[in-house]
């Protein structure tokens, strides 16, 4: 397994920023650079890559925290295990008992480029975004994948001390961790091993509405699929499709989530579709936009935070980093300037 030292993380968490907040607009049907080095069995139906900063094939005593960091569209888990690792080395002596996680969701381009053996899982170039089905080597939805991971968290034989697991992703990471804070089982068997878990959306260009209202009333209406999965509740897949919007939504609401929004990340968002548009303008207000939104439909989430950074962009490193992006990964004190 990879080991980075903090150096080196360091050093290439400069580069890496630069990537990771140009990548919603460079294409993704590119084969992955790197494939990561750890796999999980999903359910024995396929093998998910992933980046880990500790061996968890044997007991951990000493992790008290896990934090899961979802990679964007271009699938680069290598970068973002770098950026991951960045905020650790940043959190100081609140990064020092926390496991790191990057799982990679690859596609048929990333098999065949490096030739990876038949029962790695993939999906297609952006299905996975949205807890679809798997292309192969099973039927498993990206969702269920995650799911897999909590479940190995909850193991108390190797994690005989963990007491939170964190799920965060920037852009289009954060896409995946507010649909799966919507829709993901993999929360209930760590509270039944009275492991607390956290949502951390930041940056997204988007977010999964419950009902057909939105921010810009005039592009919903003319938008023929403003209300299908991943931006609405038509269309489900398969993982959760039996379950009601109200459910899913009353679900939502009682999880810890916070919304961890860059002031500066103002320019269009990468989304331009009619969907996106009908959300705002740009990333930071329709972050704003939808916490209201869902505010004023349950009468507040006392749940759900909205923590601004203060004088950032659209950079994963800077977010992550930040006095909020620490609070919201370690619980690292400080982040009442950023709010």
């Amino acid at each position: 397994m990879r080991a980075l030292s903090h150096f080196v993380a360091i050093a290439l968490a400069l580069v890496c920023g630069r990537a990771l907040a140009a990548e919603d607009d460079a294409p993704n049907n590119k084969p992955v650079k790197v494939v990561a080095d750890a796999r999980l069995s999903v359910g024995g139906q396929g093998l998910l890559p992933l980046y880990l900063s500790s061996d968890w094939s044997m007991p951990l005593p000493t992790i008290s925290r896990a934090i899961i960091v979802l990679h964007g569209r271009l699938r680069n888990a290598d970068e973002y295990y770098i950026s991951a690792h960045a905020a650790q080395v940043a959190a100081g002596d609140d990064g020092k008992s926390a496991l790191m996680i990057v799982p990679q969701f690859l596609a048929e381009v990333d098999i065949e480029a490096h030739k990876l053996p038949a029962d790695t899982l993939r999906w297609s170039l952006m299905g996975w975004e949205g807890g679809e089905a798997a292309l192969a080597p099973n039927p498993v939805s990206s969702f269920e994948a995650l799911d897999a991971v909590l479940a190995k968290l909850s193991d108390r034989r190797v994690f005989p001390n963990l007491k939170q697991v964190v799920v965060a992703g920037h852009s289009g990471g954060g896409q995946v961790a507010q649909r799966y804070a919507i829709a993901g089982k993999g929360e209930a068997a760590l509270l039944r091993q009275h492991i607390d878990v956290r949502y951390v959306v930041a940056n997204p260009s988007s977010y999964a509405y419950f009902t057909k209202e939105r921010p810009v009333p005039a592009i919903a209406a003319s938008c023929a699929g403003s209300n299908n999965w991943k931006y609405g509740m038509d269309g489900r897949p398969p993982y959760f499709a039996e379950v009601t919007p109200t459910a899913l939504e009353q679900r939502y609401i009682e999880r810890d989530v916070i919304y961890l929004l860059g002031t500066l990340d103002t320019k269009p968002a990468a989304d331009k579709s009619c969907m996106g548009e009908a959300q705002g303008p740009n990333r930071y207000a329709r972050g704003h936009a939808y916490a209201d939104a869902m505010a004023k439909r349950n009468h507040g989430t006392p749940n759900h935070r909205v923590w601004d950074v203060a004088g950032v962009g659209h950079d994963g490193d800077k977010m992550l980093t930040s006095k909020c992006g620490l609070a919201a990964l370690f619980d690292s004190p400080g982040c009442g300037a950023e709010r």
